[in-house]
């Protein structure tokens, strides 16, 4: 299911509608991106709801699609992961233990068939996780990984909204410093 080049044929084929391109796209790179909208929402119904939105948005968006920015799959399951992020957000629900339980919430991101290299921005990504303040980490965490909002945070951490957007401005910005510098 790694072949790019496929996966460029098809996109650049649904950008001209052509719908037995959807399907064979759909074919290719549903089981991938159903992963990736379950881990935020998951509920299987409503999950299945979003990967079928996630496909019009797709077919929409074909053709903005660009192989110089970079591997289809990941601009698939951008888009994937943000629908269903939306879907949270709009109706305000928290999905699933945080990590109050133990649980890594990095490690559930993780694909058994993710390359060396994923594998290797993830560490980069948990070290530089680990220099930011643990109620910044936390924060970013259940902002962009549990689709949190700004809101939903403030509440959480008994602060005004403002001083969360702060909080994940600056640690962005650690962020962003940080895996420069590793990488």
């Amino acid at each position: 299911m790694r072949d790019d080049a496929a996966l460029i044929a098809l996109l650049r084929k649904v950008a001209g509608r052509d719908e037995p391109a959807l399907r064979a796209l759909y074919d290719l790179t549903a089981p991938k991106l159903y992963g990736v909208i379950l881990r935020i929402q998951r509920d299987r119904s409503r999950a299945e709801d979003i990967l079928q939105d996630a496909y019009l948005r797709i077919w929409q968006a074909a053709g903005s699609y660009s192989p110089e920015a970079g591997p289809p799959l990941p601009w698939l399951c951008a888009i994937a992961r943000h629908r269903a992020i939306d879907v949270v957000r709009r109706r305000g629900e928290v999905q699933g233990p945080v990590h109050e339980d133990g649980e890594d919430w990095l490690e559930r991101l993780a694909d058994p068939s993710d390359s060396e290299q994923a594998i290797l921005s993830r560490d980069a990504l948990r070290a530089c996780l680990a220099r930011l303040d643990a109620a910044h980490r936390d924060c970013v965490v259940l902002a962009y990984c549990q689709g949190y909002s700004r809101e939903d945070l403030a509440q959480r951490f008994g602060r005004p909204v403002n001083t969360i957007k702060t909080w994940l401005h600056r640690a962005l910005a650690s962020l962003k410093g940080c895996l420069e510098t590793v990488s």
